[in-house]
């Protein structure tokens, strides 16, 4: 049985469930508040994607990182992280804070997670968010963790797929993903053997995914809590199923290009990071758009050494 029951009859959908209906699960771990800001705003994108903002901070802090350049930023647009149409999300105000404390002028754009990653790797950008790691980014970025999550495959409910292990066995199976992206290790595992088969579609974010996934061009995606919004949309919720990749959560942070930035440098921004978790500012970024439950459980991690 999945779930727990409540006074009411109704189940609850607990982390360690398996598989469970789109919808009617994740709604209750997200503010609605969260899901009107991602609405559209036609007008404010076209504003954001003319240039990059230029945010000025306070006066340097003593002990601080460097302010004696200006510093880049690119977010991205992906659900309750960022949405470009309305210039709201957690890595949104997780930038302005950490911005304003560090003192330092920092210019913020929008890009492609392909090209962020490509220009962290090459020093022509600093900084982005909500970046993971493994041994090929490990050459090229430290991070400065703030909050950890899991990954989940939606699935088209006619695809037959009732568990992991059925989408080896259906041929017909094609999954989509974002490009550059990377997920969890049963996650990551997936995508590189349905690689090697042909069988993975990318594209460059969530929208196009979510079209091929309802025209039925691809059958499954792999979605986190900040994809969530628009799964609880009618067409989406009626035609999907979740199921977990059984993977611990995986750690998100400030990216940091090595590059660009000396080690001493990365260690002073690191503090800002870690300050930010101390004082509770992140938690209380993660409760404007989850319940305070999921909130505490996404930000309250073990950071890697």
């Amino acid at each position: 049985m999945i779930g727990m029951t409540g006074a009411t009859g109704r189940r609850r959908w607990r982390p360690e469930d398996g598989v469970f209906t789109g919808g009617s699960i994740f709604s209750r771990l997200f503010r609605i508040g969260a899901v009107r800001r991602c609405a559209s705003a036609a007008m404010l994108l076209s504003t954001l994607l003319a240039g990059p903002a230029v945010h000025a901070a306070s006066p340097a802090v003593p002990g601080g990182p460097d302010c004696s350049r200006p510093y880049t930023l690119a977010l991205h647009d992906h659900g309750l992280l960022y949405s470009a149409a309305t210039d709201t999300g957690i890595d949104k105000d997780f930038a302005d804070e950490l911005i304003r404390r560090s003192g330092c002028k920092v210019n913020v754009s929008l890009m492609s997670r392909a090209r962020i990653w490509q220009l962290i790797e090459s020093g022509a950008l600093d900084f982005s968010l909500s970046g993971i790691t493994n041994a090929d980014r490990d050459k090229f970025a430290s991070f400065a963790w703030y909050f950890s999550n899991k990954y989940y495959l939606l699935v088209r409910k006619d695809a037959g797929i009732a568990q992991l292990a059925d989408v080896a066995r259906n041929p017909r199976f094609q999954l989509g993903v974002i490009r550059s992206f990377r997920y969890s290790n049963n996650a990551n595992r997936m995508v590189d053997q349905l690689s090697a088969a042909n069988r993975v579609t990318q594209a460059g974010g969530l929208e196009p995914l979510y079209e091929a996934l309802l025209q039925n061009r691809i059958q499954g995606m792999i979605m986190e809590p900040f994809d969530y919004p628009v799964v609880e949309e009618k067409r989406i919720r009626d035609a999907t199923t979740i199921i977990s990749f059984e993977d611990p959560s995986v750690l998100h942070g400030l990216i940091m290009s090595r590059r660009a930035l000396p080690a001493t440098e990365q260690e002073k921004w690191r503090a800002l990071v870690n300050g930010m978790l101390a004082d509770g500012t992140v938690l209380r970024i993660f409760q404007k758009y989850f319940n305070a439950e999921l909130a505490a459980a996404m930000v309250q991690f073990q950071s890697k050494p």
